[in-house]
């Protein structure tokens, strides 16, 4: 499973591209520019989980290759901070991936963090705008419970990831994350919830390695 390991120092981690992968894959990661480290140090453990169950589930191995991943905007200036998030420039970015998203209707769109969730939320013009400090730890817990539970495979499902504290004590975005004890046990649990629906769904997602 060594293809599924980012180098921690690769040039995705260092400096994030504004998109990776294939974008009429049906899995999409949506990551805030200010922390591409999210890919490395969340995302990576995390997929490991997901492919181990699937593995043990189905014998089948998913194309992690062609996963999409995007920057939430494509100019990390105009988000410096929380605030300006909500300037024009990113209202602009909000209708284009608002367009790809209808053109390649992913099935899983992932995010990280509380200000990422509700740019998608956005995208997808839910109302009401809550606001990056609306989503507190309990609240965006819940939203990923209630993503797992209501998950449809014939629409783009919404799934937020709350950041996690690491080992070095540093805090990843907005200082959110999870109940569950260790990072060990968030990984496995969050990538449980996700790889069983993609389990309850293998037939309708192309997204196996042949």
């Amino acid at each position: 499973m060594s293809s599924l390991v980012l180098n921690k120092y690769s040039p995705l981690v260092d400096r994030m591209k504004q998109e990776s992968g294939d974008e009429s894959y049906p899995i999409w990661l949506l990551v805030n520019p200010k922390y591409p480290g999210a890919i490395y140090d969340i995302w990576t453990p995390i997929l490991y989980e997901i492919q181990d169950r699937v593995y043990r589930k189905l014998h089948a191995r998913i194309d992690t290759e062609n996963i999409f991943i995007k920057s939430a905007v494509s100019d990390i200036g105009i988000v410096r901070n929380s605030s300006n998030w909500w300037a024009a420039e990113v209202a602009k970015e909000e209708v284009m991936l608002r367009e790809s998203v209808r053109e390649h209707q992913p099935k899983i769109l992932i995010t990280f963090g509380t200000i990422t969730y509700e740019f998608v939320r956005r995208v997808f013009e839910i109302r009401p705008e809550k606001g990056p400090k609306y989503w507190s730890t309990t609240n965006l817990e819940d939203e990923f419970e209630r993503s797992i539970a209501n998950f449809d495979i014939n629409q783009t499902n919404r799934i937020p990831l709350p950041s996690r504290v690491m080992k070095s004590g540093k805090f990843i975005e907005d200082r959110n994350y999870f109940s569950w004890n260790d990072n060990e046990s968030y990984f496995r649990e969050v990538a449980t919830r996700i790889a069983d629906r993609i389990i309850e769904n293998k037939d309708s997602l192309k997204i196996w390695i042949e």
